[in-house]
């Protein structure tokens, strides 16, 4: 498989295997406008198995989105088809409007124009929890 490259972008790299299509459809990456590029289960020496995202024309995206569903990727900017900018993305502590809150009772579910805000609750498996009820993200 032969997927060029691009020449003023992104590069999410080192997806988890089976989360590049997670991570497009949060990121919002299925606009026509877009050229994108999802490669699946590709071989990786680190990883065994990893999924890779090419974004052509767009050099910003929601580095949150990308540390909620895998904190151990890494973006990679590129401009005038070189590497200018890599970066190592991290857990956020919080995450505002990404996830719905599953709980009908919460007041989020209830009250449409209230921000849906999630909270890192443990570091070490990564979980998130609502601000309001305290629901586990899935």
């Amino acid at each position: 498989m032969n997927v060029d490259s691009i020449q003023n972008g992104i590069v999410i790299d080192h997806i988890r295997a089976g989360q590049g299509m997670r991570l497009y459809d949060l990121l919002g990456l299925s606009d026509p406008e877009l050229t994108v590029a999802i490669m699946k289960n590709v071989t990786s020496k680190k990883l065994g198995r990893k999924d890779i995202i090419k974004i052509d024309g767009i050099t910003d995206v929601d580095l949150d989105v990308i540390g909620f569903v895998d904190p151990d990727a890494t973006v990679n900017i590129i401009r005038d088809g070189k590497l200018i900018e890599k970066k190592s993305i991290e857990a956020p502590e919080r995450l505002t409007n990404v996830l719905r809150c599953k709980n009908p009772r919460c007041i989020s579910s209830t009250e449409q124009e209230l921000t849906q805000i999630f909270v890192l609750s443990d570091r070490k498996s990564k979980t998130y929890r609502c601000l309001y009820c305290e629901t586990k993200a899935e």
